[in-house]
């Protein structure tokens, strides 16, 4: 199994992260990871995420938890499970007021051991992701 994650503290709302997360037309102007996410960042959504990792192709996952303003998991790959892309939202309020935010994204699968060697290191995109998303939730 073959795993990225980011956390971060911000000095902001949850509800006001949560909005910047589920916002998928504005993520091009504070995320430099994504060039554009088509569809609408909601329960049961299918979307399909542009990223910069991998230009020319679309990842298209579903939003299979929704949970505002906690957590969020979006799922997506090959039919019957044999590779599965699950990446995790989450935010928590902090005792000091501000929210800790994480993300991770976990491959599994029968295949995963074969197309897991050829997944790029997705690890700076991650925490650019989590720095990206800082800036945008603590702009005034």
């Amino acid at each position: 199994m073959k795993s990225f994650a980011c956390r971060t503290t911000m000095r902001a709302t949850p509800e006001r992260i949560w909005a910047i997360l589920t916002d998928a037309a504005r993520y091009p102007a504070w995320n430099p990871t994504v060039t554009r996410i088509d569809g609408r960042i909601a329960p049961g959504e299918r979307i399909a995420v542009h990223a910069t990792l991998n230009p020319g192709r679309a990842f298209p996952v579903t939003v299979v938890e929704f949970e505002p303003p906690s957590r969020m998991v979006w799922r997506g790959g090959m039919p019957l499970g044999l590779f599965t892309g699950e990446r995790v939202f989450t935010l928590a309020l902090s005792p000091g007021g501000t929210v800790d935010f994480a993300m991770r994204e976990t491959f599994s699968g029968l295949l995963a051991p074969l197309i897991g060697r050829t997944l790029p290191d997705m690890q700076p995109a991650f925490d650019e992701f989590a720095a990206a998303l800082k800036k945008e939730a603590e702009r005034q």
